[in-house]
Parts: C-alpha cells; structure tokens; sequence
C-alpha cells in the first residue's frame, strides 16, 4: 500500500483551513509541504508562520521539502515549526552528511531530493545516513508539470542501490503523479508518492486520495 503526502502547494489558500480538515479526514498519510527561496527555484512559497499555524491544524506529519539554498541555517528553524521529515536537495548541499547528521539530532527523519538531471549514484555514500530520497520527477519550482518518464528508471535504479546496501531509505516521487504512472512507480520501487494538482483539482479529492493509497 502506497503512502500517500499529498501537496499543500496545490490547495486552495483562501479556503486552507478547509483543506486541511479534508486532509485530516482522508486516508493520506504525510502532508507534503514545498518551500521555495525563489533563489534555487523561480518561485516563492510558504514561511514559517503558515507552516505552523498548518502543524496545529493538521493531524498528519508533515512531510517538509526544501527547495532553498544554504537550508543549514534554518533545519533548527524548520523543527520548530512542525517538520517531522525534512529534505534537503543533494545539490543544495555542499557538506551533505553533515547537514543529515543536523536534521537526525534534531529528531527529525532525514531526506534527500534529487533533480531529474542528477543521477542516483550520487547518493552512494549517504544511502545509509537517510529516512528518505525524493525522486523529483519534474523539475522543481512549480505545481502542475508533466511527469518526466526517465523517473521510473531512476526509481528502480535507487531501489537496487537500496537493496544493494542494506539501507532503510524510502522512495518518494514528487511531480506529475497521477493515476497513469502511480502503479508504475510503485512497480519500479517507489513506497511513497507525492501529489499535487491531480489530488487538489479533483471532483472529489479525499477519494483521489484513498484510490492512490489503495493501489
């Protein structure tokens, strides 16, 4: 059965209480938070006054996704405002054991993002020091992309490197999921999936929910 963290970036702000009471209700497991410096990516999103105010609202974890430069200077910051995982981006990171190392001392669950151009490989001597490694499978800074299929390979490429070492780490894929690739993700090794736009824009988003979870 999938995880499901469903992102917040999708909702609709003016009615955010709403969502999140939806979200409480629903059978998703995390609540995926994006935020963005609008310096690593061209955009700009939540601050820590909304993230809190959304830990006392929501009953899930919060699955907190940095897309900002130098995040070392904020991860005590970010556990303070409600963050249960919280991943940083390989490629944001120059001393990245050491940043894992911070966020696991501050009782966090440790998480590693990579873009849709940087190879799994490059995790190979961190693989065991992680809770988690987000698949980015669109490129970062905006909601509503269109899947990038090498994904799939990358998912099944980091499940072998896994497997290979014996580590804990969980799968996650961040962009374009839907009801078209879920089952192929989850196929190729994927245990968690985040979704935005599909979940947020349906008919009847707590049932989107439960369909992808039932998978």
């Amino acid at each position: 059965m999938a995880i499901i963290s469903p992102s917040i970036l999708a909702s609709d702000f003016a009615r955010l209480g709403e969502e999140l009471d939806m979200i409480n209700r629903s059978a998703a497991d995390w609540l995926h938070v994006d935020v963005m410096d609008g310096v690593f990516v061209p955009n700009i999103s939540f601050g820590f006054p909304l993230m809190e105010a959304m830990k006392k609202h929501c009953t899930k974890p919060l699955d907190v996704h940095l897309m900002i430069v130098d995040p070392d200077r904020y991860l005590a910051d970010f556990q303070k405002a409600g963050a249960d995982w919280l991943t940083v981006h390989y490629e944001a990171c120059p001393h990245l054991h050491r940043t894992l190392q911070a966020i696991r001392e501050l009782g966090m669950k440790a998480g590693v993002a990579l873009n849709p151009h940087t190879p799994v490989s490059v995790l190979e001597d961190v693989i065991n020091d992680l809770d988690l490694v987000l698949i980015m499978s669109v490129n970062p800074g905006f909601g509503g992309q269109k899947f990038i299929p090498r994904a799939m390979d990358k998912v099944y490429a980091l499940k072998q490197l896994i497997e290979r070492t014996g580590s804990k780490a969980l799968i996650e894929v961040d962009g374009g999921v839907n009801a078209t690739n879920a089952r192929g993700l989850l196929d190729m090794g994927a245990d968690a999936l985040v979704a935005g736009s599909f979940v947020f824009r349906s008919e009847n988003p707590a049932g989107t929910i439960a369909a992808l979870r039932g998978l």
